[in-house]
């Protein structure tokens, strides 16, 4: 028997009251598929190393690029997307824009994704 043939049920037997409670407890459609678009914006690297730094301070976008080593322009374009997924917001402050995460369950999600890999090393 090779290892796929173990990963998967050897004998068909469906249990019609737990089906029933997980499709019941389900998210709706349009929830999974904001969820799918937020795991989307969060597949670039260049964007989880803003959200790290932003975890870890307010940042303008000058000290983002300099963080990065990175052009404001590259930085700005990333910022933006993050802002449209609504996980980062900015304040003015003069001629300098200044991001943060955009709450408290931006920085839990990061966190806990960051723990998780962290987990088996």
């Amino acid at each position: 028997m090779n290892s796929t043939e173990n990963d998967v049920c050897q004998v068909t037997c469906v249990h019609a009251e737990r089906i029933n409670e997980v499709r019941r407890d389900m998210a709706a459609e349009a929830d999974l598929q904001a969820l799918s678009e937020l795991f989307k914006v969060l597949g670039d690297m260049t964007r989880v190393r803003i959200l790290e730094a932003l975890s870890l301070a307010e940042l303008c976008v000058c000290d983002l690029a300099e963080i990065l080593a990175l052009s404001q322009s590259a930085v700005s374009h990333q910022l933006r997307l993050l802002r449209a997924a609504k996980l980062v917001k900015y304040r003015r402050e003069g001629k300098n824009a200044y991001y943060s995460l955009d709450d408290e369950h931006v920085a839990h999600l990061f966190a806990e994704a960051l723990d998780h890999i962290k987990e088996d090393r």
